[in-house]
């Protein structure tokens, strides 16, 4: 079985903590369970939201936490001030391209427009070749079981190849979602180009 040793993972989540106490603390078991488990955490560098909650988890289970925010948020005052590290970068896509450098895998936690460009952008790097890292949903409370059901509507509708579904890692809990991603082996699928016939 294939093994991917991940010791750095983006995680994209709210800035908003949402409205069901769930989602707050899915954040925080995360955070304590990279920590636990010796895996940096990657963020995107705010304390506020499903963000601040995370990066507050995995410090104070004594864990590394390196933020990546660009320099218009960090002159709003939302940056973290206690992280192990805090990277100032100059734009939204600047800082997408930082979080990638820096990690071996990608966990996408509940959020809205933000936290699915970025993990979006992530999965279709993985289907253009650009890299082999899981890219993990954590479904919590069946946030991201709409999610599912498009990404299934995009298979039946040909936008997608099946081969490309399972890219999309869905677990409902973290110690299933953390199985999955360290077992999982990137599909070898050619994109859309072929040769046609003339």
């Amino acid at each position: 079985m294939n093994s991917n040793v991940m010791k750095s993972v983006s995680v994209f989540c709210g800035s908003n903590v949402g409205n069901d106490p769930v989602f707050a603390q899915s954040a925080r078991a995360l955070g304590r369970t990279l920590a636990e488990e010796g895996i940096t955490l990657v963020y995107g560098g705010a304390r506020v939201g499903l963000m601040g909650e995370i990066a507050d988890s995995a410090l104070q289970s004594q864990g590394r936490v390196i933020g990546v925010i660009p320099q218009f948020l960090q002159d709003k005052e939302i940056a973290h001030s206690g992280l192990s590290e805090l990277i100032i970068c100059s734009s939204m896509h600047e800082r997408k391209l930082k979080m990638f450098e820096l990690s071996q895998g990608f966990i996408a936690l509940p959020g809205g427009f933000g936290t699915l460009d970025e993990v979006f952008e992530i999965n279709t790097w993985q289907h253009l070749g650009l890299h082999k890292f899981p890219v993990g949903f954590l479904n919590v409370g069946g946030f991201y079981d709409p999610l599912l059901r498009q990404i299934e509507q995009m298979v039946r509708s040909g936008f997608l190849k099946p081969e490309l579904q399972q890219t999309a890692i869905m677990g409902d809990n973290i110690p299933d979602l953390l199985s999955r991603m360290k077992s999982y082996k990137a599909p070898d699928v050619k994109k859309w180009i072929r040769a046609e016939s003339t």
